[in-house]
């Protein structure tokens, strides 16, 4: 087993994300102090850290959602991040979903705000709702369905536009320990279909290592990156054989007392 500790970035592919010198201060709130990492393509990376440190803040700006302060560089598939990018996408903990829509229109809606044309984005439906398990749902409306299916048609929301980084921030929180678990797996599963780059925000260090290939630890308010671990656990991933690897328990150990947990 290699070290989980290595230096920021030593192990990134080619950039898909390039942060330097990120600041950002909200008022008299300075929350992020000069933050700098490199995310690969089709890497899966998960960032930690302490709560309110500014996890979602840094996910906002990739997202180009919120603006940093001056003097950051950040580049997103090789060009500068100057604001939103149809190349990313967002799922956030709390669905988006339109109650007076179909679990199919709700998916279908981000492409034809996009003025995609009507067969291209059924064609696209037709592919992604078997990937999700919803296809015995799409005519269902969301109260109709469980707090997972409505997780899991948000990301399809996101997904059916094609972007080439995803962004997720805790998408699972909110839901109870058994449903978390399961949509971990069919997470994990999906990725390694599509491979794409996916930084997920979690306070749970047990699914940053089940999911990630690297996962950032920040620092406490003002945050920085303080760490970057490297997952060497072998893919595919399935939740009994990881658990069981020895090397599995190290991350725990090694990431629990990074982030001070004893």
């Amino acid at each position: 087993m290699t070290s989980p500790l290595i230096p920021a970035d030593a192990n990134a592919s080619a950039g898909a994300i390039s942060i330097r010198g990120l600041s950002k201060t909200f008022g008299a709130l300075k929350v992020l102090e000069d933050v700098n990492c490199t995310i690969g393509e089709a890497e899966f990376v998960s960032i930690l850290g302490p709560s309110g440190c500014g996890k979602s803040t840094i996910l906002r700006i990739i997202a180009g959602l919120i603006a940093p302060d001056n003097g950051a560089e950040l580049n997103l598939l090789g060009q500068p991040l100057t604001g939103h990018s149809e190349q990313v996408g967002v799922v956030f903990q709390t669905h988006n979903m339109l109650p007076w829509l179909t679990v199919e229109k709700n998916i279908r809606l981000n492409c034809e705000v996009r003025g995609i044309a009507r067969e291209e984005i059924s064609r696209r439906v037709d592919e992604i709702l078997p990937v999700l398990k919803l296809e015995g749902f799409r005519d269902k409306y969301p109260h109709q369905i469980s707090g997972g299916m409505k997780q899991r048609a948000a990301l399809g929301q996101t997904l059916i536009a094609q972007p080439k980084v995803l962004l997720l921030d805790e998408p699972f929180g909110a839901l109870d320990a058994l449903t978390r678990d399961q949509l971990n797996v069919e997470l994990l599963r999906l990725w390694q279909k599509i491979r794409k780059t996916v930084v997920l925000i979690t306070h749970s260090i047990s699914e940053a290592i089940f999911l990630s290939d690297r996962v950032l630890v920040m620092s406490d308010r003002p945050a920085r990156m303080i760490n970057d671990v490297r997952i060497d656990l072998p893919r595919p991933r399935d939740p009994k054989t990881t658990r069981e690897d020895p090397r599995f328990g190290q991350y725990v150990t090694q990431l629990s007392a990074l982030m001070g947990v004893n």
